[in-house]
This record gives C-alpha cells, structure tokens and sequence, in this order.
C-alpha cells in the first residue's frame, strides 16, 4: 500500500488521504520514489546496517525531508540503542551468582531474536512497509513526525 506523500499516512491507491484529506495519486510502476540517487525503500532498508547510515540519512538533505526514511533511520538508531543497554545489562547479570548461569544459557536466544527482529526491520522496509516496533516505532514515528 502507498503512504501519503503529505504526511506518510498509509492509504489506499487514488484516494484521499484519511489524516490531512490531500489526493494521493496512484503510483507509477516505472518510476520508482527516488531520494538523492536512492530508491526510498533501499534508503530505508540500508538505514539498519548499523547507526551509520541512519544518522547520515538523517543529516544529509534529499533524505531527511523524507519521512518514511526518517522514521526507518529513527527506529534503527532506537533499536541499536535498545539492544546495546540489553547487551550492557547481560554482562553486568553475568556476574551476579545465580542470574549469570541462568544467563549464559539465554544469551544464544536472546542474539537470535534480535537478529530476526533486525531482518524483519530490513525486508520491511525493502519492502516500503511502515514495520513498527512496539515502543520504538511510536517513538520513532513522532520524531520522524516532528520535522
């Protein structure tokens, strides 16, 4: 499905737009949304591959007026911040008696998950698909909002 170009509402193809009422053309299939030389979606979906790429994506100019990248730089900076206090927080558990056993065997699992969530986050949005995480895609979302 097509997002508003306004205000980045998810939205039906040739309708109004639900949340700011402006008329969203339907989309072209031979021209794909290019932002500085890049796709929309392969900006959004490189913007996981580390902090790097989201913090340029939203630095540089023809990126940041975007809004769908900037909520996917957004949500991977929040992400990555997320997972490094997980990290932090097993370590130090690691070395509490009890809770370090416990937690050596949910260390695998718990890197597991995070990869999978982060191949979700990547193939949706290769996909221009808005894939919200529970707590950091509102955060995400109202920042990308605030510009």
């Amino acid at each position: 499905m097509p997002f508003c170009s306004s205000c980045g509402t998810q939205i039906s193809d040739g309708s109004l737009c639900p949340a700011c009422a402006s008329r969203v053309p339907a989309p072209v299939a031979s021209s794909p949304a290019v932002a500085g030389g890049m796709t929309d979606n392969m900006a959004a979906a490189l913007a996981y591959f580390t902090f790097i790429p989201a913090i340029i994506f939203l630095v540089l100019e023809p990126y940041n007026r975007n809004r769908v990248i900037r909520f996917h730089a957004w949500q991977s900076l929040l992400f990555s911040a997320a997972w490094f206090v997980l990290w932090w927080v097993i370590r130090i558990m690691l070395h509490v008696p009890i809770f370090g056993f416990m937690t050596l065997f949910l260390i695998p699992l718990i890197w597991l998950a995070g990869f999978v969530i982060w191949i979700i986050l990547v193939l949706k949005a290769y996909q221009g698909q808005m894939f919200k995480l529970p707590v950091i895609g509102d955060v995400a979302e109202k920042q990308a909002n605030a510009m």
